[in-house]
């Protein structure tokens, strides 16, 4: 754990295999193992980590957004999002893995939040805990992983195909979410993404507005504002350099765009 500014900044760390690049436990074995700071805290990591939650009610913050969670509600938490572990008595099954680790099945741009149907819990609860056993079976043995790979592979895929999260995208709106991400602190021009990507700006809006109801400038926007928030209470940074950071010439430019965006001054988000 390295901490900066204010929170607190976890790689991948197996207490009982190290170089593994996987764990299955549950939520009441992390919350032994932190302190009390780091679980009241927001934190940030390196890793992926889905939440099962099987028992109680609580409250988890990912991404500045609270994820009310039941018996039923599945977490996928990709890496670098902020969050706050659950508060009250919720109970999860939990599998912490690297990017590295399972087959390439995963969308890295996935909802945070689903909720997994009545009739599919037992199913789902039936696949962590075969990962689980899979798990407790590699620490004794330290065979290959590679069926421990493809049960976590199974296990996304039945993720990946839950009713009521959003519809696969398709590959030009990929193409536009992969090139946001590696260039939102470059730009926020929604035409120079549509060059770089091949299409015009009419035509990117289209396929934003089809994708999400939002145009390819909102989408920029949101983007460029998350980070913001992230680097505001992840970093002692001030307002000027972040604004920097993100692309802004000027830090007036910068506080005007996120009090627009947001409500509030970069300072007043931070308190």
């Amino acid at each position: 754990m390295v901490r900066s500014g204010h929170v607190a900044q976890f790689g991948f760390s197996n207490p009982d295999r190290g170089q593994l690049g996987f764990e299955a436990l549950d939520l009441g074995v992390l919350r032994r193992r932190l302190s009390e700071d780091t679980l009241t805290k927001v934190h940030r990591t390196d890793f992926h980590q889905l939440f099962l939650f099987t028992a109680g009610t609580g409250t988890t913050m990912v991404d500045f957004v609270d994820h009310p969670c039941t018996p039923g509600t599945l977490l996928h938490i990709t890496p670098g999002r902020v969050l706050r572990l659950p508060a009250g008595s919720a109970e999860a099954s939990l599998v912490l893995f690297t990017p590295a680790f399972p087959p390439p099945v995963l969308d890295p741009f996935g909802p945070v939040l689903h909720a997994v149907p009545t009739a599919e819990v037992a199913v789902f609860n039936r696949a962590v805990q075969d990962l689980r056993q899979e798990y407790r079976r590699n620490l004794l043995t330290g065979e290959p992983v590679d069926l421990l790979r493809q049960l976590l592979g199974a296990l996304l895929l039945r993720v990946a195909r839950l009713p009521g999260d959003a519809p696969r995208h398709d590959p030009r709106f990929e193409r536009f979410q992969h090139e946001l991400e590696r260039s939102f602190s470059e730009t926020r021009s929604a035409a120079e993404y549509a060059a770089r990507i091949g299409y015009s700006t009419r035509s990117l809006n289209r396929i934003c507005l089809t994708a999400t109801g939002q145009s390819a400038k909102a989408l920029i926007d949101a983007r460029v504002t998350l980070e913001a928030k992230r680097l505001l209470v992840h970093t002692d940074l001030s307002s000027a350099a972040i604004g920097h950071r993100l692309g802004f010439s000027e830090a007036t430019n910068f506080t005007k765009f996120f009090v627009r965006e947001t409500g509030v001054s970069p300072g007043t988000f931070r308190e």
